[in-house]
């Protein structure tokens, strides 16, 4: 088992910074995959950032240039930093592990940007 716990949400108005955290423990050997992914009301939950194991990244094209992805591996934690922050950006974030392909997902941080 994965336990996976995110932290660092918050209130910031447009034009601000936040930085999440997501942190692995348990049984942390076959994570392959660290992701962060978020779900603003009536939408799908859409991924935003992910880095793997061999440090390869991906973002979406909303976020580029604006979100970073970077993980600790002494910590077992992945962050997020965002900057240039849009009310658009608002959504609960989820950070989600893949193991031998199973999924362990979190229980998400609020994220709001305030116009």
């Amino acid at each position: 088992q994965v336990q996976v716990v995110e932290s660092g949400g918050g209130l910031v108005q447009a034009g601000g910074s936040l930085r999440l955290s997501c942190a692995a423990s348990g049984s942390i050997f076959g994570i392959s995959f660290m992701g962060w992914y978020r779900q603003a009301p009536g939408e799908q939950r859409e991924l935003v950032a992910a880095v793997t194991s061999s440090g390869m990244t991906n973002y979406a094209d909303s976020v580029k240039g604006r979100f970073t992805i970077s993980g600790d591996s002494a910590k077992n934690t992945v962050y997020l930093q965002m900057n240039s922050l849009k009310p658009e950006d608002t959504a609960v974030y989820y950070c989600k592990t893949v193991k031998f392909s199973r999924d362990y997902w979190g229980q998400g941080t609020q994220v709001t940007v305030s116009s």
